[in-house]
């Protein structure tokens, strides 16, 4: 069992002790009820407290078991609180750290709560697409009171105890403890207190209102409509606390249990529930133990002061790590250094960054024109150009100057890592750290992995890449890594329903509809066309059979780059990213369409998204064969949070399995007989051809 029976004097004490966060998995429950059955019988025990062990109280359900029969095992969740409910002596819940979900709902259970300063609370089923399933929603608002505890539901997010005990009315804490360390002391003197009180207080018999309940929850669900109109579970916790409201406490617990299973169900909770787990396993690589001994990383260089060179830099000073920063020219660095702090002064603008952070982030930043100078960073970053004979001379400095043991990263988002790291007489100290831009906003880093990359450089980038708050996924190497590997495959699609009758606003509008954050025309200006054409000209004599349409060609050739230019697929006005179509675009497809013999036909929204998705699918079937991801939720986790693919879907992968790869087998075969496409590429990818086959899927 991971719940732990001890006695102290006339207390009992229940430990929970299920790392890394407690969750009430199964063995936790039985151990929790076991526990209860021997303080009950023990005459000598006057009271009981339940606390957590290690860095939290409880951080709820074991998701794992989600959807699964052991979620239901007896005892599960309800029957573990029914039990501290109806326990003849007093239970108090010492809480500390973190108390989340079914952790919280636990706490409700008890008669009595404790909590340490800096606790964290909250109630997140939301961001699984789901809502409270142990009273959550029943018994929250009769603590804090309607309207904080359905903020509290509707978001998901954490909020301190000190904070919500200053709510007029809680009742939610009984007490707030001088500390974290006087805590248990604090709560064994608690129990003591109320041991001979009764009746005993429970939450489900406070009464639950709201003096204007309708106008109210219309209210809120207004506000959530068009916020949520993807996820359906928002909406449906709005539902559960107006039963709280309406219904005797087990009609409301009975409509809270419905809503539960069947938001569970939706395609939407899935996926969320997928990305949530997807996330911590791509932190974990196969052949490097977890307990690896990192490499002491204390300060960082990064060279080139440009856009993506800001930005990397931006995450490091944020993270509170010394950076020094290198350019060529004085004015280069100057110009780099101001991009900061304009980006910095906007959030303090904002009141997203208060002054004195700003001060102390800026502070640990300096400057250099010297390679020199970088000799005593633990690790150095480049962003420079995206071309190997610049990468080239770059390395070759840095092997001249950097202390031994240092980690020499490349920011490149195509190039051969393993080309890179031979320039090097150290090419175990060599590693990709593939930022997106901006990249001091986006929360994907492509972690690169060499043939010589050493086990201990590995740790100790993912450990990095957690500090600076980055989700990062290791890739192999291979030209474009996982992500713009399979966004090429994307774009090839893109140009080819061009060349058949589509225009830019149609494809973007199609795909921006299914959910992407922005369409393959729009994403190509924010990143700048001429990248994509520089890429694709490299690629010429290494891929001279890949077929392409050429209109991206013809845009870059007049001088169309995207945003940075004001002219790319669309027009765009000085200061806003408005995409603007642009007749002379749509003329210049229909020309090169003329051109090339091809009759316009009239294309279908879903014909549009299954190309493009299907593209991804397909290549990251290839991926995966080639060991390139270690596994599908990778794949799904890089798309998410690097490409805008939307998060209610999953990732590529997963959406192709929510369909049933049968079916997206089938599509293919239909795209390979487009006389105008690409029927090689349209080939299944032999893993994709076998799972489909075997009906089986990627995850």
């Amino acid at each position: 069992m991971t719940a732990h029976y001890q006695v102290h004097g006339d207390i009992a004490l229940i430990t929970l002790d299920n790392p890394p966060v407690n969750g009430l998995g199964l063995s936790t429950r039985q151990g929790i009820a076991h526990g209860m059955e021997q303080a009950l019988a023990d005459a000598a025990v006057t009271a009981i407290v339940i606390t957590g062990a290690g860095k939290a109280f409880s951080g709820g359900a074991d998701i794992r078991e989600f959807g699964s029969p052991l979620a239901m095992q007896e005892p599960n969740l309800n029957s573990v609180i029914q039990m501290l409910e109806k326990s003849t002596k007093p239970v108090v819940a010492a809480i500390h750290t973190v108390a989340m979900g079914g952790g919280l709902e636990l706490a409700l259970g008890c008669h009595y709560r404790v909590a340490a300063p800096g606790t964290s609370v909250a109630l997140p089923e939301v961001k699984l697409g789901l809502l409270p399933g142990a009273g959550g929603t029943q018994r929250l608002p009769r603590v804090l009171g309607v309207e904080a505890a359905l903020n509290m539901i509707v978001s998901g997010e954490a909020i301190k105890a000190e904070m919500l005990a200053m709510l007029p009315g809680q009742k939610l804490f009984d007490k707030i403890a001088a500390s974290p360390a006087t805590l248990a002391d604090e709560a064994f003197a608690f129990a003591r207190s109320v041991a001979a009180t009764r009746p005993l207080p429970l939450v489900r018999d406070l009464p639950c209102k709201h003096p204007q309940g309708d106008a109210y929850f219309q209210f809120v669900r207004n506000m959530l409509g068009a916020v949520s109109k993807n996820f359906p579970a928002p909406l449906k916790c709005v539902d559960a606390v107006e039963a709280a409201t309406t219904k005797k406490f087990e009609a409301g617990m009975a409509t809270e249990r419905e809503i539960f299973i069947n938001l569970m169900w939706t395609p939407e909770s899935r996926s969320l529930r997928h990305l949530f787990l997807g996330e911590r396993a791509a932190s974990k690589i196969p052949d490097v133990p977890s307990d690896t001994p990192l490499r002491d990383i204390q300060s960082v260089a990064i060279i080139g002061a440009g856009t993506m060179g800001g930005g990397i830099a931006m995450n490091f000073l944020n993270a509170g790590i010394p950076v020094k920063m290198l350019e060529m020219k004085q004015e280069a660095l100057d110009r780099g250094v101001a991009t900061m702090r304009g980006n910095y002064e906007a959030q303090v603008k904002k009141g997203k960054l208060k002054q004195a952070k700003y001060d102390e982030r800026m502070a640990l930043l300096t400057t250099t024109l010297s390679y020199d100078e970088l000799s005593g960073t633990d690790m150095v970053i480049e962003a420079v150009f995206e071309e190997i004979g610049v990468k080239e001379a770059v390395f070759k400095e840095l092997d001249r100057v950097m202390k031994p043991g240092a980690i020499l990263a490349s920011n490149t988002s195509t190039l051969d890592l393993n080309k890179i790291a031979s320039f090097t007489q150290r090419p175990q100290d060599v590693v990709g750290l593939h930022f997106f831009s901006p990249a001091n906003v986006m929360k994907l880093l492509e972690v690169v992995r060499g043939a010589q990359t050493a086990k201990d450089v590995m740790a100790t980038v993912m450990a990095a890449a957690k500090k600076i708050r980055k989700t990062a996924v290791v890739s192999g190497v291979c030209d474009g890594f996982i992500g713009n590997r399979m966004i090429e495959q994307y774009g090839r699609q893109g140009g080819f329903l061009l060349d058949e009758g589509c225009t830019p606003e149609q494809v973007d509008k199609a795909m921006e509809k299914f959910g992407m954050a922005m369409g393959p025309f729009r994403m190509g200006d924010l990143a700048g066309n001429d990248i994509g054409w520089a890429i694709r000209k490299r690629r010429a004599t290494e891929r001279a059979n890949m077929k392409y349409s050429k209109t991206a060609d013809l845009l870059c050739e007049k001088g169309r780059f995207g945003q940075k230019t004001g002219a790319g697929w669309y027009d765009y006005k000085p200061g806003k990213r408005d995409a603007i179509p642009n007749a002379e675009v749509v003329k210049m497809i229909e020309d090169y369409r003329a051109a090339q013999g091809i009759t316009p036909r009239k294309i279908s929204d879903e014909e549009i998204v299954q190309r493009l998705v299907f593209a991804l699918v397909n290549e990251g079937a290839h991926i995966l064969e080639e060991g390139i991801a270690n596994k599908a939720s990778d794949i799904d986790i890089c798309y998410i949070f690097g490409y805008g693919f939307p998060p209610y879907r999953g990732g590529p992968m997963l959406y192709a399995d929510e369909l049933g790869l049968f079916n997206v087998v089938q599509a293919m075969h239909r795209f390979a007989q487009n006389p105008h496409d690409d029927a090689d590429f349209w080939k299944p990818a032999p893993l994709l051809a076998q799972l489909a086959a075997e009906g089986k899927s990627f995850n």
